[in-house]
């Protein structure tokens, strides 16, 4: 094995043992130098979690090439001194937090919030998991310059990630993605700010919710067919998905009245639960929307994959 990897890597831990990390974290580090199998070591401090074009994507733990409160931290006060810089003009700026229902997904977003709000900027923090189209469509409804979603769509369980908007509710574009990561990679964890302030922080839910269905159905093409039909059976599962807040609820305000939801895979968020690879039972949802359909005589099967 590379010895002068292992003492980069080494020197590069021994500073996460410092107290600007929490305990939990410390021992983690310990525990992977006194590991005699540096593999793990290794791959959790060979790089830094790259903040791309997309953001943030990776394994959660500790480590400068993981998912957790520090790299987190350091892309959201990267973008929050990005966003100061490029609005210093405007009397508030202003950002949406939303995520997903895996793991520490709720505990990143709340982070996240806490740090914009430290540093002046507004957030609109939604109050439950939503799904991705329904982020980028807050920042423009709310007249927002920036937003996060912690997701890392359909990657295995170990997975999180951390997707940054601009203002016109899609992915950072040239040249906000550079001047972004630029700032990011200036960051020391001494730099964040993590206790937030609550005056700044706004929790959003079904206002939203109502704004963005209505913007969804005036795309209808035939509510002639829809009312004929109305009574038509459709199971749907988001097999762990974030449809599920919003799926529903769309079918029904489309006119459809015989909705029949996988109840098993109609998860809340909960930083310390399951995500949705960690089930034998995910791997067989056909079996469970055939029960379905063979119970209610459905005619329509619907399904998200995507978080």
């Amino acid at each position: 094995m590379d010895q002068e990897l292992i003492k980069m890597v080494t020197e590069k831990a021994t500073e996460w043992l410092s107290p600007a990390y929490d305990e939990e974290t410390r021992k983690e580090v310990q525990a992977m130098l006194d590991n005699e199998d540096k593999t793990p070591l290794i791959d959790a401090f060979y790089r830094e979690l790259e903040f791309g074009t997309g953001g943030l994507r990776g394994i959660m733990g500790a480590g400068s090439n993981r998912m957790n409160i520090y790299t987190v931290g350091k892309a959201t006060q990267g973008l929050a001194n990005y966003l100061n810089e490029c609005f210093k003009d405007l009397e508030q700026i202003s950002v949406v937090v939303g995520h997903d229902c895996r793991n520490n997904s709720r505990l990143f977003a709340e982070i996240s919030a806490n740090i914009f709000s430290a540093n002046g900027i507004k957030v609109y923090l939604f109050e439950d998991l939503r799904p991705t189209p329904e982020i980028s469509f807050a920042i423009r409804h709310l007249g927002c310059q920036s937003g996060v979603n912690i997701t890392a769509s359909h990657n295995p369980k170990e997975y999180n990630g951390y997707k940054a908007y601009w203002d016109d509710g899609a992915q950072m574009l040239s040249p906000h993605d550079v001047n972004t990561i630029k700032n990011v990679e200036s960051v020391k964890v001494e730099d964040i700010k993590f206790t937030g302030n609550p005056a700044l922080i706004e929790v959003i839910g079904e206002e939203v919710d109502k704004a963005f269905l209505d913007k969804v159905h005036t795309l209808s093409i035939a509510p002639d067919v829809i009312a004929r039909h109305k009574d038509l059976k459709i199971v749907y599962t988001p097999i762990h998905g974030c449809g599920r807040v919003m799926i529903p609820a769309s079918l029904r305000q489309w006119g459809f009245e015989n909705i029949h939801c996988v109840e098993a895979q109609m998860v809340k968020w909960n930083w310390k639960a399951p995500s949705m690879w960690s089930s034998p039972a995910v791997w067989m949802p056909p079996l469970r929307w055939q029960r379905h359909r063979c119970c209610c005589g459905t005619k329509l099967l619907s399904t998200q994959w995507k978080f």
